[in-house]
């Protein structure tokens, strides 16, 4: 689930809390209601585009507006072919073994070929989860900023799979939580504290970004270490689909930058990386990161499907993919007033407020064919509750004509309502 921290304030040590218990004594009654609606744990088959099968539903077909991949690359059939051809040349699907031990060879080439596109040092991972619980706990340890522990302070909104880790790296250093995109409370933080690492995401799951070129005259200014997690950013910019942040930071990386990024979404394929400066960097996270040193690497198919689409954002068809995009995003912000009508970014919310409500107009658009996100706490905050759609560029004009009348007809229903 997209999800976003809570909160501000630091957190010191044994003082690390979760508000797990509360969360979901908050939030279950909307899980369950959800659920009962048919939003949340649907299992269906792909079809040609967007269009998604429901066999619980007598096979019946709908346009689905959740998945981010928003160049519709997750059904290429280039990068399928690129999944298969590296199953039957390997012969095997995995290999249970840590990566410090026994890795694929493909793999090595992958990450050869993911360094040379990023322009980085790049190192593959199951998920982007697993890529950020690697690396928070070992900026937190000062080892990548010169010996000194780092003050980590996140974004209020930065992702769920940031936030968790902040009561693991608060046994190392202290943490603190600023507002989103307060940039001038982190520069009173930098000002005062040797050394900082700010945590945040490049794009973020429910619209916005974060303002690389500030934050990089705070890294000029101060020393400031940035880890950007930029998921949702990644292969819709760039020439070379690099993403929102790396397409912002000129020539190499060095040793205050890292960037996560995703294999999936905008890329296609599956799993997660994190783009690293240094030779020294590398090493540390090869040798002691929880996920490449005790656990196994992508599977084949994920690889040669990662591989498909390296070689793909070689070419002149990214472009063409980033421009449909493009046009899709504008055509659905004609159709729909949203707060980030006009946004380059191509995440889109339709807040309503009450969760229930938000629920039942989820509802009523799967009822015409289109399968939307209801979002609601802990997703975003309370009282924030809405809808999240994605239009992408697997998208066809008719898929986005169709939902935006859906959406006012839908949208109209629940104005009468309210007046009644």
């Amino acid at each position: 689930m997209e999800g976003k921290a809570s909160g501000q304030g630091s957190i010191a040590g044994s003082g690390a809390q979760r508000n797990t218990s509360s969360l979901i004594q908050y939030a279950q009654s909307h899980f369950d209601a959800a659920h009962f609606e048919g939003l949340m744990a649907v299992y269906g088959r792909p079809l040609a585009g967007r269009a998604v099968a429901l066999p619980h539903d007598r096979g019946r077909q709908v346009v689905d507006f959740v998945r981010c991949s928003y160049l519709g690359l997750d059904n290429h059939p280039k990068i399928v072919a690129g999944a298969v051809e590296a199953l039957n040349k390997y012969g095997t699907v995995h290999w249970s073994c840590a990566r410090t031990r026994l890795n694929f060879s493909i793999l090595g080439d992958l990450e050869v070929a993911l360094s040379e596109l990023f322009a980085a040092r790049v190192i593959t991972y199951t998920t982007v989860l697993a890529a950020n619980m690697s690396a928070l706990p070992l900026i937190a340890s000062g080892h990548l900023t010169g010996g000194v522990k780092p003050l980590m302070v996140f974004d209020r909104f930065a992702h769920a799979t940031l936030a968790f880790h902040k009561g693991t790296i608060a046994s190392e250093t202290r943490v603190e939580t600023i507002g989103h995109n307060d940039l001038d409370a982190l520069e009173k933080l930098c000002h005062v504290n040797k050394s900082v690492a700010f945590i945040c995401d490049g794009v973020y799951s429910m619209g916005g970004s974060a303002d690389i070129e500030r934050l990089r005259r705070l890294q000029d200014r101060y020393g400031l270490f940035l880890y950007i997690d930029d998921a949702h950013g990644i292969s819709i910019f760039g020439n070379h689909g690099e993403g929102f942040a790396r397409s912002q930071i000129d020539g190499a990386l060095r040793e205050r930058t890292i960037i996560a990024a995703s294999l999936g979404k905008g890329f296609g394929a599956s799993g997660g990386l994190l783009m690293l400066g240094t030779a020294r960097q590398e090493e540390l996270f090869r040798r002691f990161a929880v996920a490449h040193a005790f656990s196994a690497s992508l599977n084949v198919a994920a690889i040669g499907a990662a591989l498909a689409s390296q070689r793909l954002h070689l070419t002149n068809e990214l472009a063409e993919l980033q421009a449909t995009l493009r046009s899709r995003t504008a055509l659905f912000d004609s159709l729909v007033p949203t707060e980030q009508r006009g946004s380059p970014l191509p995440i889109r919310t339709v807040e309503l407020g009450d969760e229930l409500t938000a629920i039942g107009a989820a509802r009523s658009l799967l009822d015409r064919g289109f399968y939307t996100s209801a979002i609601f706490f802990p997703t975003v905050a309370r009282g924030k509750a809405g809808l999240r759609l994605c239009p992408t560029a697997g998208h066809s004009e008719d898929d986005l004509l169709a939902l935006g009348h859906a959406i006012k007809d839908v949208l109209t229903e629940i104005s009468d309502s309210r007046l009644r």
